[in-house]
């Protein structure tokens, strides 16, 4: 019991901002830390939820809420995976060999396209939650969204264990080496099928779409990361996170058209 705490306080110190009391970085505190990554966005989630539902009950003004709802994660993430999304994305934009893509995911600066690509990530969440802050029948598909930060958790947990790692030395690869890799793998499944589950209970068609758009930026991510990385980093893993979050949100906010129509109930 003492282990499985530490690897959650392990998985919680590495991902998130959130204090947690000390636990050394042993192979047996991150055995199963992999099985608590998807309650960092459990604590996103439910952020999201109780600022949505703040700012109905309060009536703030929609542009202010919305803005408080795009930077939960950031607050809760400290940004570690954005990082990783603007790293990939210099490093896709740089059309170099793969060597030196290998290389700019290292590099500290930023660059032009890194620029660009954070100011249409937060514009595009902008957007979305401006589609889907809009009154108190929304309120389950931003319920949605908040399982969906368990989703992309799930996902990338899984990416990390079983997809080939670009560097036998990076960081991946270390908590790959030290994971539990079968048994994190089939929790994290069992996780999305609940997840799944929830998502498709709440409201049956924008569920499924978002569960589904999920998976298809997930085997996106795979896509690139062999193609042009040889594997996956934690910068990779980053940037899938970023863009499956940020993609569901979008589906959701289209789809969410249709339910102030009356279409689709």
């Amino acid at each position: 019991m003492k282990s499985l705490w530490n690897n959650f306080k392990v998985a919680f110190a590495m991902f998130s901002k959130i204090p947690m009391p000390r636990a050394d970085w042993t192979k047996e505190n991150m055995k199963y830390m992999f099985c608590f990554f998807p309650f960092i966005g459990t604590v996103i989630g439910g952020l999201t939820m109780l600022v949505a539902y703040l700012g109905l009950r309060f009536g703030y003004q929609p542009g202010f809420v919305t803005a408080v709802l795009v930077l939960v994660p950031v607050f809760v993430t400290g940004g570690i995976h954005v990082d990783g999304l603007l790293d990939t994305s210099d490093a896709l934009s740089s059309w170099q060999e793969r060597s030196r893509r290998l290389e700019i995911l290292k590099d500290s600066h930023a660059g032009a396209f890194a620029v660009i690509t954070a100011a249409v990530y937060f514009i595009a969440w902008y957007g979305a939650y401006s589609q889907l802050f809009n009154g108190a029948e929304n309120m389950r598909v931003i319920g949605i969204l908040s399982l969906g930060f368990m989703v992309s958790r799930c996902l990338s947990g899984i990416g990390v264990i079983t997809f080939p790692k670009a560097k036998a030395d990076g960081t991946v690869a270390e908590f790959s080496r030290n994971s539990s890799d079968v048994l994190s793998r089939n929790v994290l499944i069992v996780y999305l099928v609940l997840l799944a589950a929830g998502m498709i209970l709440i409201r049956p068609v924008w569920g499924s779409l978002a569960f589904v758009g999920a998976l298809l930026i997930f085997w996106y991510y795979h896509h690139i990361a062999m193609k042009y990385f040889g594997g996956t980093t934690g910068d990779i893993s980053g940037f899938f996170l970023c863009i499956c979050e940020v993609g569901m949100a979008l589906i959701l906010a289209v789809v969410s058209n249709f339910l102030r129509r009356r279409v689709w109930k």
